[in-house]
Protein backbone atom coordinates (compact mmCIF):
# COMPACT_ATOMS: atom_id res chain seq x y z
CA UNK A 1 0.00 0.00 0.00
CA UNK A 2 2.66 2.75 1.23
CA UNK A 3 5.66 0.52 -0.07
CA UNK A 4 5.24 2.48 -3.93
CA UNK A 5 6.60 5.33 -2.58
CA UNK A 6 9.55 4.61 -0.19
CA UNK A 7 12.23 4.15 0.63
CA UNK A 8 11.13 5.72 4.02
CA UNK A 9 13.43 7.90 6.26
CA UNK A 10 12.11 8.12 9.57
CA UNK A 11 9.23 6.29 10.94
CA UNK A 12 7.19 9.66 11.03
CA UNK A 13 7.00 9.77 7.33
CA UNK A 14 5.71 5.93 7.29
CA UNK A 15 3.07 7.77 9.87
CA UNK A 16 2.29 10.51 7.30
CA UNK A 17 2.21 7.66 4.50
CA UNK A 18 0.05 5.38 6.66
CA UNK A 19 -2.62 8.48 7.35
CA UNK A 20 -3.05 10.06 3.48
CA UNK A 21 -3.71 6.56 2.58
CA UNK A 22 -6.13 6.17 5.68
CA UNK A 23 -7.84 9.53 4.54
CA UNK A 24 -7.74 8.50 0.80
CA UNK A 25 -9.20 5.11 1.64
CA UNK A 26 -12.46 6.57 3.57
CA UNK A 27 -12.84 9.77 2.18
CA UNK A 28 -12.31 9.99 -1.73
CA UNK A 29 -12.56 6.20 -2.94
CA UNK A 30 -15.70 5.89 -4.65
CA UNK A 31 -17.13 2.26 -3.36
CA UNK A 32 -19.31 0.53 -6.44
CA UNK A 33 -21.87 -1.25 -4.49
CA UNK A 34 -22.84 1.75 -2.12
CA UNK A 35 -23.36 4.41 -5.52
CA UNK A 36 -19.92 5.32 -5.91
CA UNK A 37 -19.56 7.36 -3.05
CA UNK A 38 -16.82 7.57 -0.49
CA UNK A 39 -17.34 5.38 2.97
CA UNK A 40 -17.43 8.20 4.90
CA UNK A 41 -20.52 9.77 2.92
CA UNK A 42 -22.66 7.09 3.40
CA UNK A 43 -21.84 6.73 7.04
CA UNK A 44 -22.76 9.98 7.02
CA UNK A 45 -25.81 9.65 5.36
CA UNK A 46 -26.77 6.73 6.93
CA UNK A 47 -26.20 8.47 10.77
CA UNK A 48 -28.26 11.32 9.69
CA UNK A 49 -31.20 8.96 8.22
CA UNK A 50 -30.90 6.74 11.77
CA UNK A 51 -31.18 10.40 13.70
CA UNK A 52 -34.33 11.56 11.41
CA UNK A 53 -36.26 8.57 12.41
CA UNK A 54 -35.46 8.41 15.96
CA UNK A 55 -36.28 12.24 16.10
CA UNK A 56 -39.56 11.61 14.80
CA UNK A 57 -39.92 9.21 16.92
CA UNK A 58 -39.94 11.47 19.96
CA UNK A 59 -42.38 13.48 18.28
CA UNK A 60 -45.68 12.73 19.16
CA UNK A 61 -48.01 14.91 18.14
CA UNK A 62 -51.46 15.55 20.11
CA UNK A 63 -55.14 14.73 19.90
CA UNK A 64 -54.63 11.38 17.66
CA UNK A 65 -55.32 9.25 21.23
CA UNK A 66 -58.46 11.14 21.83
CA UNK A 67 -61.24 8.04 22.80
CA UNK A 68 -64.30 7.65 21.84
CA UNK A 69 -66.27 10.38 23.90
CA UNK A 70 -63.84 12.96 23.11
CA UNK A 71 -61.92 13.39 26.25
CA UNK A 72 -57.73 12.54 25.84
CA UNK A 73 -54.70 14.02 25.26
CA UNK A 74 -55.14 16.84 23.00
CA UNK A 75 -53.38 19.69 22.78
CA UNK A 76 -55.79 22.25 24.34
CA UNK A 77 -55.80 19.78 27.08
CA UNK A 78 -52.28 20.15 27.77
CA UNK A 79 -52.88 24.21 27.49
CA UNK A 80 -55.46 24.16 29.65
CA UNK A 81 -57.38 26.25 26.67
CA UNK A 82 -61.00 25.72 26.12
CA UNK A 83 -61.13 23.27 23.02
Amino acid sequence: MIRRRGPWRTLEAVEFATLEWVDWFNHRRLLEPIGNIPPAEAEARYYAQTEDVAMAACLKPYGLRQNRSGSGNSAMDHLGLPA
